[in-house]
């Protein structure tokens, strides 16, 4: 199976350990373990009750039911007999294309986005119909464009909240997509991953699998949950899709590792808390970029609705590859090139870490903007 590279993944490889400030981080701001015993209301002794007597065999295969239960809770509608656990979010795309996709098929894509949505299905043998979000709407989808790509589609792919815009779908957007959906007969595939870290409101926007029976919906502890360390995400489908899918999962997961799963529902168990800290992160920390944005002449932004991550738009006479290059090497802060997204002279931000890294960050990206302007 050939495939194309994978833009932003070689470019965190290259330079994600030889940076100074990493604002091309994604996810929240992770907890150390002590912080999720504390939250979890444990202590290191109560986990060590929760490892001692665990039998480090394969476990559940898919997903034990204390994690099925607490990642089905996250929804409206859900139940843990819906739920697959799989390798993080990236693997559980990968199965959901691999189960479902075949040559020929055609798979509608909202662009940009995490280039695994379009690249996975292309290389499958897919035809991909990419509908672009613009810059000059504000990152907004047109629902007739969708419309129209979506005829005779088996699968529409959309991540939201938006990655690496920060656009939200609001209520009519998200009943309208399940419209379109449902008028081809189609799969939406629903990448949620940074639900939970809306800016307004309660914070956490409606599932695509609470609105739409044929949803498959992909979560992961990385982003809001600040876990991307135990590698562990899920997939929420009907049954006879996750049967599907398990058949592809054999082959390549069979199972996450026990301690990932026990600690993944220790902290699903009191996703409340989580989110409650991400949020508070996610909302101080965009309105420190948000101030940063107004007073740097050579940058301009789409405010994010949501999530962890916004594009950037400078104004400086390189490509934004050029751009990122030569700040990391200069000021040793690290973003990721539009081009990675196919949004030339722009670059994606992740602004849900340490707040102090974010603004550091940020100071040192306005001393190399000032050479710049010199």
């Amino acid at each position: 199976m050939r495939i194309a590279d994978f833009g932003v993944e070689i470019w965190m490889n290259r330079w994600e350990a030889r940076c100074r400030y990493n604002l091309a981080e994604t996810c929240v701001d992770s907890v150390t373990v002590a912080e999720l015993l504390a939250l979890a209301g444990l202590d290191p002794a109560g986990l060590a009750a929760e490892l001692s007597p665990m039998r480090l065999d394969y476990g559940a295969i898919e997903g034990s039911g204390r994690l099925r239960a607490a990642i089905a809770a996250l929804y409206g509608t859900v139940t843990p007999d819906r739920v697959l656990v799989a390798h993080g979010a990236i693997g559980a795309n990968h199965l959901v294309y691999e189960a479902l996709v075949e040559p020929g098929d055609v798979v509608v894509s909202v662009v940009p986005t995490y280039q695994q949505h379009v690249a996975v299905p292309e290389s499958l043998g897919a035809e991909v119909r990419q509908v672009r979000l613009r810059e000059a709407e504000g990152w907004r989808l047109d629902l007739d464009e969708l419309a129209d790509a979506a005829r005779g589609a088996k699968l529409i792919s959309i991540t939201n909240p938006n990655n690496p815009t920060g656009a939200l779908l609001d209520p009519d957007a998200l009943a309208r997509v399940a419209a379109i959906a449902g008028g081809q007969g189609a799969w939406i595939l629903a990448d949620e991953v940074y639900r939970g870290l809306d800016q307004d409101g309660p914070g956490t926007s409606q599932s695509f699998a609470d609105l739409y029976p044929r949803t498959i919906a992909v979560g992961s502890m990385s982003k809001a949950f600040s876990l991307a360390g135990l590698r562990l995400g899920w997939i929420v489908a009907p049954p006879e899709v996750l049967a599907a899918i398990s058949r592809h999962r054999d082959y390549s997961v069979i199972s996450v590792g026990m301690v990932d799963d026990l600690l993944a529902a220790l902290a699903l168990e009191h996703a409340g808390g989580m989110l409650r800290r991400n949020r508070a992160i996610v909302r101080a920390n965009l309105a420190t970029l948000d101030g940063w944005v107004a007073e740097e002449p050579r940058i301009s932004y789409v405010k994010p609705a949501a999530g962890t991550t916004a594009l950037l738009r400078f104004d400086a006479p390189m490509s934004s590859e050029q751009f990122c290059t030569r700040l990391v090497e200069a000021e040793g802060v690290l973003l990721v090139p539009g081009s990675a997204f196919e949004v030339e002279g722009s670059v994606r931000i992740g602004y849900a870490n340490d707040p102090a890294v974010l603004t550091a960050g940020l100071e040192r990206t306005s001393a190399f903007l000032s050479t710049l302007r010199s």
